[in-house]
């Protein structure tokens, strides 16, 4: 007899989703998915709004990267009203340092939070022990590190937007406030409960030095979970390196040919959307590709296969090592992506100590003019978030009223591939045992938060939603329903 697993809800993760997995009479995988069961229509809810409130509405999305949902939205304001990339060279920077500070204590989050667990206990520990409470009881001093290197982050956060969370500080054009000498001087120096920069330094290591051990441990266990070939995406400058903030899109594939790059303004020319009823998780795709071949990871583990270099010193040393593991190769090894992930850490700590020394933080000319007559009323703005790719799109009428806006966050794009990973690891964790045990349920759990998915940011459907009410008798039989 044929048998459904049903893993609901899927666990340490940011939303709500839920795993199936269909196995025949022999105990083979039929078919497997991870099913996101929850809906939040802020593409529609934004329209009618002004549009200057959409980077401080469309941040509400998510209280772990509302950074990069305020500056994707903050770009696509730059574009409508004319100016573009032209806005002042201490804005970009003083954007590009909040966004930074947002990719170190959401890396740092996602790993030690999420991650380590089963780095440390195993797959097959109790759930009450693979969790925060049971990393602090086993290493006091390393979770305190940190809980610092987070703090620290929120702190540059505030210090740039004005809050730890959802901050208002971009406006069209660039920015409405610059950061003091004495504020610097604080994240630089530290005080009593926050850390220095070079104690930052240190701890932005630690996550990269566990990785390490515990590969050099289980090397085969990691190298083997879950190989999954996909395309990988990210932003790349002019020399084709990955940057954080803006550039074209380059996606390589296995071999790391350059497959596409784009002008990000045009991706509705290249990327279509597919649907299905069991999601409300949308499929992107690569038209001319189809969606088998032209679906693409997002992410570190994407950024760290397409780059060739980090600008600085310390994460280039680690990315050296990461890139002479596979011979030069992109990494399709889905456990890599913690190791990825630890490298943006240690970069986004080394970027923001050179950011917090330059003086153009202290400059006064903070937003661009658009000359008259160059409104535009439609804009694309797109960065990278912790997670991938992300990107907004809005078009507003002339009164200025939005009255279109896409989204396509990271875990968006990396649907597809999280569906193909959670195959894989129900085929090779699943197949042929007689007994399903907890350890090899979560597995595939572990497969989920190697992606760090945003299930809360990535929920957008097309058409209308249905409203279903079910009546069950006592016996649990269906006596009626409707449907509207």
């Amino acid at each position: 007899m044929s048998r459904k697993l049903v893993i609901d809800p899927v666990t340490r993760i940011e939303g709500h989703g839920k795993v199936t997995v269909h196995l025949d009479d022999d105990g083979n995988v039929v078919d497997a998915r991870l099913h996101v069961v929850e809906f939040r229509g802020f593409e529609k809810l934004v329209q009618g709004h002004p549009f200057w409130e959409a980077p401080m509405l469309l941040q509400r999305i998510c209280g772990i990267c509302f950074v990069s949902h305020h500056l994707s939205g903050a770009k696509a304001l730059d574009d409508m009203i004319g100016v573009g990339t032209g806005v002042p060279r201490a804005a970009e920077k003083i954007r590009r340092l909040g966004h930074y500070a947002q990719m170190l204590q959401s890396h740092a989050t996602a790993y030690f939070y999420l991650v380590v667990p089963e780095m440390m206990f195993g797959m097959d520990a109790a759930p009450e022990q693979r969790n925060l409470l049971g990393l602090i009881e086993a290493d006091p001093e390393l979770m305190r590190r940190v809980i610092m290197l987070r703090k620290w982050g929120q702190e540059v956060i505030k210090t740039v937007f004005g809050r730890r969370m959802h901050g208002i500080n971009s406006v069209p054009g660039g920015v409405d406030k610059n950061l003091s000498r004495a504020e610097v001087d604080r994240l630089l120096n530290g005080e009593e409960g926050l850390p220095s920069i070079d104690e930052i330094l240190d701890y932005a290591q630690d996550g990269l030095r566990l990785f390490y051990d515990f590969h050099d441990k289980h090397r085969d266990a990691v190298d083997r979970f879950a190989t999954v070939p996909a395309l990988s995406m990210c932003l790349v400058n002019p020399d084709g390196d990955v940057d954080y903030y803006h550039g074209a899109l380059r996606v390589v594939d296995e071999n790391k040919r350059i497959v596409r790059e784009i002008d990000y303004h045009d991706y509705l020319d290249h990327f279509s959307e597919a649907v299905e009823p069991w999601s409300y998780m949308k499929f992107p795709f690569l038209k001319d590709l189809g969606r088998e071949k032209g679906s693409v990871r997002v992410g570190p583990l994407a950024r760290m296969n397409v780059t060739g270099t980090l600008s600085t010193p310390l994460a280039q040393e680690a990315l050296e090592r990461f890139h002479a593991y596979t011979g030069g190769a992109p990494n399709n090894m889905t456990l890599h992506t913690n190791w990825a992930r630890t490298i943006e850490v240690l970069h986004a700590a080394e970027v923001i100590e050179q950011l917090l020394h330059d003086p153009d933080l202290q400059a006064d000319d903070l937003v661009a003019t658009p000359a008259p007559g160059a409104w535009v009323g439609e804009g694309v703005g797109v960065v990278e978030a912790p997670r991938g790719t992300l990107l907004h799109h809005y078009r507003a009428g002339p009164d200025g009223d939005i009255t279109f806006a896409n989204l396509i966050v990271a875990t968006t794009h990396n649907n597809q591939v999280l569906n193909w990973t959670v195959r894989s690891v129900a085929e090779s964790h699943l197949v042929g045992h007689g007994e399903v045990t907890e350890a090899m349920m979560n597995a595939i759990e572990v497969g989920i938060r190697a992606f760090d998915p945003c299930l809360s940011c990535a929920t957008h459907a097309f058409g209308q939603m249905p409203l279903i009410v079910t009546v069950h008798d006592a016996a649990g039989t269906v006596v009626n329903q409707r449907v509207r």
